[in-house]
């Protein structure tokens, strides 16, 4: 099994970090367990991080982006990543009640 880096942008980085001062304000207790967790997350792509599904964004995008979902409602988050050879790079971190990118969800056909 071949093992990836993962690579964090730095506005991932901010919105993992703006969430994670809201979630201080609010429950201070809760707060470090939420960091840690969320970074045992992301370094769980260094393997089989073809496992996730596509992200909606994926259908605007040139390329294929995957979420992996951490935490749970209301406090679930989408950790958006694109997969490079050898590499893993999280884009964004962003709360799973946010539209994303392009306006709000389409409707699925069925």
């Amino acid at each position: 099994m071949s093992t990836f880096e993962v690579i964090v942008l730095p506005g991932a980085e901010a919105e993992m970090e703006a969430a994670f001062r809201w979630l201080t304000e609010r429950s201070p207790q809760h707060a470090p367990n939420w960091y840690n967790g969320i970074i045992d997350a992301i370094l769980s792509l260094e393997e089989l991080p073809g496992r996730c599904a596509l992200a909606p964004e994926s259908a605007d995008s040139p390329f294929e982006i995957r979420q992996l979902l951490y935490g749970k409602r209301p406090h679930l988050y989408r950790i958006l990543f694109a997969i490079r050879p050898g590499q893993v790079i999280v884009l964004h971190v962003r709360h799973a009640a946010r539209h994303h990118a392009e306006g709000p969800p389409r409707k699925r056909r069925r």
